[in-house]
C-alpha cells in the first residue's frame, strides 16, 4: 500500500510538472510576443512561485487542522465509549473489522457503536426511572403519604454513572420486595377491617365511624385515594380491635349474667314459652364461650338494656309471687314425701313459711332454694326406696283383698242370685289365693328391708315409723287373729258336740235367738271372724294393721302406731278342758237345763 501511494505521488508530480511546464512555455511565448524583458520575466516567475507556495501552505494548514479535529473527535468518542461501557457495565467490545489505519476509519467504526450504546443508555435510564418511580410510590404508600401530593418532592433522580445490569436487577428486586410488602400489608389491613366489621356487627356499633377514626380510606374506596396501609393505620386498626374485643368481653359477661338471672327468674316464675321466645338467642349464650356470640347486634347496648329491663320487670313480679311459689314448691315437696312415705322437714312447714315471709326475716329466694334442695333430696330418696315402697304397696293391696274377703264372708246374701254375685265369687277365689301368699310377701319384704338397712347403716322409716316394726306388729296381729280363729273353731266344735249330746237326751229344740249373733260373725270358711275390738290392752286395733295408701282405715295406721306401746302382746292360754267347762256352764245357763255330767 505504501508503494502504491509513492507511485501515485510521483505520477501526480510528473503530471503537475508537465502541466506547469506547458503553461510556463505558453507564458514565455506570450511574454516574448509582448516583449517582456528577462528581468521582468524572472520577477513575475518569482511572484508566481510565491503564490503557489502560499496556496500549498494554506492547504497544508487546512489539512493539519482537519487532522487535529478528527483526532480530537476520535479521542472524544473513545472517551464517551469508555464512559458508556463503564456506565452500562459492559466489559469489552468486539469490532467487526481489524485495527483501522486512518482516523476516518476509526471514527466510522466508533460512530454506530456509540449510537447503540447511547440508545441502550436511554433505555436503561427509562427502565431505572420507571422502577424508581414505582419504588418511590410504594414507599410513599407504605409510609402513609400520597404519591400525587409528594410528586414534586419525590422526583426521580437516576445516577447515570451506574446504569449496569446489576443496578437494574437491584431495582427490580427492591420493587418485588415492596410489592410483596404492600400485598401483605393490604391483606393484613383487610383482615383487620373485616374483624372490625364483625365486632361492630355484634356490638351494634357504627362501622363507618370506627374505621374513619383510623383513616378515611378504609371506608371510602376510590382510585384517587387507595387504601392506606401504613404502620400507623395498622396500629390504629389493632388498637380499635383490642378496644372492641375488650368491650365485647365486658358486654358478654354482662349479658351472660343477665341471661343467668333471667333464666332463674323464668324458672322461678314458671314463665311461659311465649314470654321466653323473644330472648331465646340471648339465653342460648348462657354458659357458652365468648366467641359464640356472633349474632348481629346480640351485644348491642339496646339488647343489654332490653334484657335488663326484662330482669327488672320479673324482679318486681317476683316479690308478689314469691310466697305463692314457695308454698307451691312446699306442696310439691309434701307430695313427693307422701309418695316416698317420708316426713318432710318441719322447718319449712306452710305455717312457718307464711310467718317468715310476712315478717321479712328471710330472703324468699334462699327459702325457695332450700325447698328445692329438699325436693332434690326427696327425689333421690324416692329412687333409693322405690323397690321397697313398691313391695309395701303390693302388701297393702293384699291386705285390702284380705279385708274385703272378710267383709264378703260376713255377707249373708253372698250366694244370692243378684247382679254381680258371680263376679264377687270369682274375686273371692282370687282373694283367697292372694291371701295365701301374704306370709311369703312379708318374709321377702322384711329381707329386703334388712338388706337395705345393712347396706346403708340406717333404719328404713315409713311415715316416721320403722318399717320392720310395722311389719313385725302386723305379723303378731295376724298370728293373734289366727289364734282367735283357731280358738273359735275349737269352741264351735265343742258347742256342736254339746248340742248334739243335749238333743240326744232331751230331743231337738229350736236354736235360741242368741245364736244368731254368732252366725253373723262366721266367715265363708265356717270360722268366726273376731270383732275388731277384741284385742289385748295396749295393742293396736285391726283398723291400724296396714299403712295408709289405699283406704281411710289404712291411712291412720302409721299415725296411731307412733303412740303404740313397744311392750309385747300378751295372750291368755286357755286349755281345752277349761274352755269346755266354761262353755258348758254358759250353755246351761242359756238353755235353763243342768250341765251334762
Amino acid at each position: 500500500m505504501a508503494g502504491l501511494g509513492v507511485l501515485g505521488g510521483v505520477r501526480a508530480s510528473i503530471s503537475l510538472e508537465t502541466t506547469c511546464g506547458t503553461l510556463l512555455q505558453e507564458l514565455e511565448k506570450i511574454w516574448t510576443e509582448i516583449g517582456e524583458s528577462e528581468e521582468e520575466k524572472d520577477l513575475m516567475l518569482l511572484e508566481l512561485e510565491k503564490e503557489c507556495m502560499k496556496v500549498y501552505q494554506t492547504k497544508v494548514d487546512e489539512a493539519r487542522i482537519e487532522r487535529a479535529r478528527l483526532h480530537q473527535s476520535l479521542v472524544a468518542k473513545e472517551a464517551e465509549l469508555a464512559s458508556l461501557m463503564v456506565s452500562l457495565g459492559e466489559q469489552s467490545l468486539h469490532l467487526k473489522i481489524g485495527n483501522p489505519t486512518s482516523l476516518k476509519e476509526k471514527l466510522g467504526l466508533l460512530t454506530p457503536l456509540l449510537k447503540d450504546l447511547r440508545e441502550k443508555k436511554e433505555d436503561r435510564i427509562k427502565q431505572l426511572s420507571d422502577l424508581s418511580s414505582q419504588i418511590e410510590k410504594l414507599n410513599a404508600e407504605i409510609a402513609g403519604f400520597s404519591h400525587h401530593d409528594n410528586a414534586s418532592d419525590n422526583a426521580v433522580k437516576i445516577e447515570e454513572h451506574d446504569l449496569s445490569t446489576r443496578k437494574l436487577t437491584e431495582y427490580q428486586a427492591k420493587l418485588r420486595n415492596l410489592q410483596k410488602e404492600k400485598s401483605d400489608r393490604l391483606h393484613k389491613v383487610m383482615e383487620h377491617v373485616n374483624e372490625v366489621h364483625s365486632l361492630c356487627g355484634v356490638l351494634g356499633e357504627d362501622f363507618k365511624v370506627i374505621v374513619e377514626q383510623v383513616h378515611p380510606s378504609l371506608h371510602e374506596i376510590c382510585i384517587e385515594q387507595p387504601t392506606n396501609i401504613s404502620d400507623r393505620t395498622i396500629k390504629g386498626l389493632s388498637e380499635a380491635i383490642l378496644k372492641l374485643k375488650n368491650e365485647k368481653k365486658i358486654r358478654t359477661q354482662k349479658l351472660q349474667d343477665a341471661a343467668k338471672t333471667l333464666i332463674e327468674l323464668w324458672n322461678l316464675m314458671d314463665s311461659s314459652e311465649e314470654e321466653r321466645r323473644p330472648f331465646k338467642v340471648i339465653t342460648n349464650m348462657h354458659g357458652s364461650s365468648e366467641v359464640d356470640a356472633t349474632c348481629s347486634g346480640v351485644l348491642s347496648i339496646e339488647t343489654i338494656k332490653q334484657i335488663e329491663t326484662e330482669v327488672e320487670r320479673l324482679k318486681q313480679l317476683k316479690v308478689g309471687r314469691m310466697k305463692e311459689l314457695v308454698l307451691k314448691k312446699r306442696s310439691e315437696l309434701e307430695e313427693i314425701c307422701i309418695n316416698t312415705h317420708i316426713e318432710p322437714d318441719v322447718s319449712t312447714a306452710p305455717e312457718k313459711i307464711c310467718a317468715l315471709l310476712d315478717s321479712c326475716l328471710v330472703d324468699p329466694s334462699e327459702l325457695l332454694v332450700n325447698i328445692e334442695t329438699q325436693i332434690t333430696k326427696a327425689k333421690e330418696e324416692f329412687m333409693i326406696r322405690k323397690e321397697i315402697i313398691d313391695r309395701v304397696n303390693k302388701w297393702l293391696l293384699t291386705c285390702e283383698e284380705e279385708d274385703w274377703l272378710e267383709e264378703y264372708n260376713k255377707d249373708a246374701n253372698k250366694y244370692s242370685a243378684g247382679r254381680g254375685a258371680h263376679l264377687n265369687l270369682k274375686r273371692a277365689e282370687k282373694a283367697r289365693v292372694t291371701i295365701s301368699k301374704i306370709p311369703a310377701i312379708m318374709d321377702n319384704l322384711m329381707n329386703k328391708v334388712f338388706a337395705w338397712e345393712d347396706e346403708r347403716h340406717t333404719t328404713f322409716l315409713y311415715d316416721g315409723v320403722r318399717l320392720v316394726s310395722i311389719l313385725e306388729e302386723y305379723k303378731l296381729k295376724r298370728q293373734q287373729k289366727e289364734e282367735e280363729k283357731r280358738r273359735y273353731r275349737e269352741h264351735k266344735k265343742l258347742q256342736n258336740l254339746l248340742l248334739t249330746e243335749k238333743e240326744a237326751v232331751y230331743g231337738s229344740k229350736p236354736t235360741p235367738k242368741r245364736s244368731n249373733s254368732l252366725r253373723k260373725n262366721v266367715n265363708g270358711n265356717g270360722f268366726m271372724t273376731p270383732s275388731p275390738r277384741r284385742i289385748s290392752v295396749g295393742s293396736a286395733t285391726p283398723e291400724l294393721l296396714t299403712p295408709r295408701s289405699h283406704s281411710g282405715r289404712y291411712n291412720s295406721y302409721f299415725k296411731e302406731t307412733r303412740r303404740l306401746s313397744t311392750a309385747p302382746l300378751n295372750f291368755v292360754a286357755i286349755s281345752k278342758d277349761d274352755a269346755v267347762s266354761s262353755f258348758a256352764s254358759a250353755m246351761g245357763s242359756v238353755t235353763g237345763s243342768p250341765p251334762c255330767n
